[in-house]
Parts: C-alpha cells; sequence; structure tokens
C-alpha cells in the first residue's frame, strides 16, 4: 500500500475506534452501522417533528439541537470522529453550497420561464418578515434533513456498502420520502430522488462536510420559496413573489413545483458528475470492497 494510499485511508475512515466486546447483544447491535443509524434517524427525526414549523427561532434551534444529537450518536454509538459537522471552515463550505443551491435553482428558473412555463410577480408580503420566517423555517430544515439523509443514512450505508451503493440507497429514500406532499406522482419522486438524491450526495463526498450540503440544501429550498413556487408540493404562504404556470407539466412541475419539471432533473445530474469525479480524485469515494473489509476488522 502506497504513502498515498494510507492518507486516504485514515482521512476517511471514520468506522469504530473503540471495541464493543463485553457490551452484551444490545451493545453489540446499537454499535453495529443500522443500530446507530436507527438511532441517528429517530433522534433527528424526532427533533425536526417537534421545532419544523415552529415560530420564530424555533425551527433553527431545532437544527441546533439535531446536531447535537447527531454528535452524540456518532461519537458514543458510531464511535467515530465527527470532521463532518467540525465548525472551522463551515462557513466557507456553506457559503458554497448556498451558491452552488442558489445557481441551481436561478438556471432551472430562467429556463423554464424563458420556455414559458413561469411568469412572476410581486405578492405584496412585508419583506422583512417574509425574510426572517422563510430563513429560519429553511435553515433547520436543511440541517435536520441532511443530518438524516447524508449525515446518518448515507454513512451508515457507506460503512458497509461503499459510497456509491450510500448514495444511490439514499438517493431512492428521499424521492420516497417526498411520495405523500401534496401532488406528489411517481415521477416527482424520481425526479427528486436523481436531481436532489445523487446531487446532495455527491456534493458531501466532494468536501466530506455536512455544511456543504446543508447550504445546498437550504439555497434551493429558500429561493423557491421566495419565489413563490410549490416547495416539493407544498405552495408556500410566506413568499416575495407569487408564480404564475402554464404549459407542459413535464416543464413546470405543475402544483409540485420546480422539482418535478424536467429541466433541474438534468441540470442536478449536470451538476453531480463533476462533484463526483472531484470526491473521487481527493480519496473520499469509499469502494464496496474498502467498506466490507473495514467493516470485518
Amino acid at each position: 500500500m502506497s504513502t498515498m494510499d494510507v492518507r486516504r485511508d485514515a482521512d476517511f475512515d471514520h468506522g469504530p475506534v473503540r471495541s464493543g466486546r463485553g457490551r452484551g447483544r444490545w451493545g453489540r447491535i446499537a454499535h453495529a452501522p443500522l443500530g446507530w443509524a436507527l438511532v441517528g434517524l429517530m433522534g433527528v427525526g424526532l427533533v425536526a417533528g417537534v421545532t419544523a414549523t415552529g415560530p420564530g427561532p424555533v425551527p433553527v434551534l431545532g437544527g441546533v439541537v439535531a446536531v447535537g444529537v447527531y454528535w452524540v450518536v456518532m461519537r458514543r454509538l458510531a464511535r467515530r470522529a465527527t470532521p463532518e459537522i467540525a465548525w472551522r471552515g463551515a462557513g466557507r463550505q456553506a457559503l458554497l453550497g448556498s451558491a452552488i443551491g442558489l445557481g441551481f435553482v436561478a438556471v432551472s428558473t430562467l429556463l423554464i420561464a424563458a420556455f414559458g412555463g413561469y411568469s412572476f410577480s410581486w405578492a405584496h408580503h412585508a419583506v422583512a418578515g417574509t425574510l426572517t420566517s422563510v430563513l429560519a423555517v429553511q435553515a433547520g430544515t436543511a440541517l435536520t434533513e441532511e443530518l438524516m439523509f447524508r449525515g446518518v443514512a448515507l454513512q451508515a450505508i457507506e460503512q458497509r456498502w461503499g459510497s456509491r451503493v450510500a448514495v444511490a440507497t439514499t438517493a431512492l429514500f428521499f424521492g420516497a420520502a417526498h411520495l405523500a406532499n401534496p401532488g406528489a406522482t411517481l415521477w416527482s419522486g424520481v425526479a427528486i430522488a436523481t436531481e436532489a438524491g445523487v446531487m446532495l450526495g455527491a456534493a458531501f463526498l466532494w468536501r466530506r462536510s455536512m455544511w456543504l450540503a446543508v447550504g445546498v440544501h437550504f439555497a434551493w429550498n429558500t429561493t423557491e420559496q421566495l419565489l413563490g413556487v410549490p416547495v416539493s408540493g407544498h405552495t408556500p404562504d410566506a413568499r416575495l413573489f407569487s408564480v404564475r404556470t402554464s404549459g407542459w407539466h413535464l416543464l413546470t412541475g405543475g402544483g409540485f413545483g420546480l422539482e418535478a419539471s424536467v429541466i433541474p432533473v438534468v441540470i442536478g445530474l449536470l451538476l453531480a458528475v463533476p462533484m463526483f469525479a472531484a470526491a473521487r480524485r481527493a480519496g473520499n469515494v469509499v469502494p464496496a470492497r474498502r467498506a466490507d473489509r473495514r467493516n470485518r476488522q
């Protein structure tokens, strides 16, 4: 094994760091990937359920609590370090992610509008109050959803079957999770899995930073809501613009919104491919054989 291989193994080998012997059957289950993943998903999901639609800064505070829950699960049950939520460089990663998310939605929206699918008008809502409400809700949503899908689920699956299977599986879960939303169809689930699940998974692997993925997710949803475009089927009350759609649903996304349009699906894949390639060059993609070998150790 070369020096570079040793370095790369150390960079993303965040698996068990202490032996679980002597802790009994339930201890072994809790420290296994499936065990700590279930605990993490339930813990972060519970926080999200209680705080997601709360008033004022409650969604943001819920996101902070969710980060704490994630840290405890990863350190105590998964027994691994948590460099992906390190505060150092968090702002830079979040800003980069936000720029990607904003650009993604802006280009998708402009193309749909250019083809006659969208037209916008001012909604006459109070700007300050609307911004405060939207930013708080979407920050909490982005934090909790990314901690569950790219933080807990992706890394648990990755530990057993490698990064590619982890991204594909969590993308499918992400799409399926949105099938209960208003106006959802099988196509909208496939579209969300492709444009969001794959792209956000690739973004996480690229920098191994939760803050990058959170930034993409946050800017994506925030921009949509402020434009008045339905966010995964939910028509926003708090918005700065109102949108009028016309034409083919495959172009506009229909009542489900932007995510069910074919345009962001294509753009999402065009963004995901270079991010995944960059992740491979950086040594951040765990091959299935290495994940399996690490799990047996």
